[in-house]
């Protein structure tokens, strides 16, 4: 296995889900600001690191995977994070909150699974067109949402201003985008369990 520069951001996002995660549920002063600024570094190497290894030609089986598989853990990591947090804790919408994190959860197991029973048999299912809109929505509404408590607990020690109603916006773009990307999610897992359904079950072309 080769770890190159590539490989290695792909798998520092590991690591950093489990910063971001632990600085949410930090009173520290600026914790909620540095978990901002962390998941923007490891959204950035969501992209980086297929950049990369294009244009060295590290672009390789394990980097493949690996790639799909630490998204999944970085952002369902932080929506279950999400889901038992402060943020969440009191809001009408937690219910809601939950149960998108469920279908999310099980769409992800879903797709992993495909890729597994694929792997066994030599071919490798990289993230589609769908797979990754569904990505980058979900790394939007996560940095929506992980900007509230950088707003209301940090920008409020630094500002006299009243921020309570543009983070309560903030807030809704991201249930929204939440909302958005749970349809994008099984829409997609659709598309990829119709397309290797053949090859997943044992039938011919």
């Amino acid at each position: 296995m080769n770890l190159n520069l590539s490989n290695l951001i792909t798998l520092s996002r590991i690591p950093l889900m489990f910063l971001i995660a632990g600085l949410m549920f930090c009173g520290w002063p600026g914790s909620a600001t540095a978990a901002f600024l962390l998941f923007l570094v490891a959204a950035t190497g969501d992209w980086l690191d297929g950049y990369l290894a294009r244009k060295h030609g590290w672009v390789t089986t394990f980097g493949k995977l690996m790639d799909a598989l630490t998204d999944k853990i970085m952002v369902m990591g932080l929506v279950i994070a999400f889901v038992g947090s402060p943020q969440f804790a009191h809001s009408p919408r937690r219910e809601i909150a939950v149960a998108l994190a469920l279908i999310t959860l099980s769409r992800e197991f879903l797709v992993t699974g495909i890729r597994m029973v694929a792997a066994s048999k030599g071919v490798v299912v990289p993230a589609d067109g769908g797979g990754k809109t569904k990505t980058v929505t979900q790394l939007v509404a996560l940095g929506f949402l992980l900007s509230v408590p950088m707003v209301t607990r940090d920008w409020t020690r630094l500002t006299a201003a009243d921020l309570t109603a543009f983070a309560a916006v903030l807030q809704r773009i991201g249930e929204y985008l939440f909302v958005l990307c749970t349809a994008i999610a099984v829409w997609s897992g659709w598309r990829y369990v119709n397309h290797f359904k053949a090859l997943v079950l044992d039938q011919a072309d």
